[in-house]
């Protein structure tokens, strides 16, 4: 099983591919709570872009090593929570590649990256109560249970548990 993965910018060539995710019902739903449509699949890119540039980082396509194959997007991504900021790694991978341990393996490269390229001093995930494997993905990462918060999602506040790791306490689980 090819478990290297590479992360790299969002390009205009990706568009099919991001349709591909922000378009898809279960994935979405479960995650941001809406379908995209095709106008915001291009606003979601445009702002994409700014991040990158504000930033430094923002959303990113995950692929596989060598092949070029994209298996789904992730990113460290800057929120707010209770008027307080935060950056977050998210993560989407296609059903198709679920259950071979990639969202862990990009989940602690985005850590990596945010401790070590960006010096942040603390990242935090969402999930949302129902979606067990992302849960088990944020606890095998070495994150802990800070509290819960309800999330505006598509007209509706639907609850959230919110896991944090500092740069701190990454640093031994190397």
């Amino acid at each position: 099983m090819d478990h290297l993965l590479t992360l790299r910018k969002i390009q205009t060539t990706d568009y099919d591919f991001l349709k591909s995710i922000l378009q898809n019902q279960p994935l979405m739903l479960l995650g941001w709570g809406k379908i995209y449509t095709d106008i915001e699949v291009v606003r979601w890119y445009n702002r994409v872009q700014k991040e990158y540039n504000s930033n430094g980082y923002s959303y990113y396509i995950v692929e596989k090593k060598h092949l070029n194959q994209p298996v789904g997007i992730a990113g460290l991504l800057k929120t707010t929570i209770n008027e307080r900021e935060y950056t977050e790694i998210a993560y989407i991978i296609k059903k198709e590649f679920q259950g071979h341990g990639y969202a862990t393996l990009i989940s602690k490269q985005l850590i990596d990256l945010a401790f070590n390229k960006f010096k942040l001093t603390q990242v935090i995930a969402q999930s949302n109560p129902k979606n067990l494997a992302s849960q088990k993905i944020i606890q095998n990462i070495g994150m802990t249970y800070e509290f819960s918060y309800l999330r505006q999602q598509n007209k509706q506040y639907v609850k959230h548990w919110v896991y944090s790791i500092k740069a701190s306490s990454n640093a031994s689980k190397d």
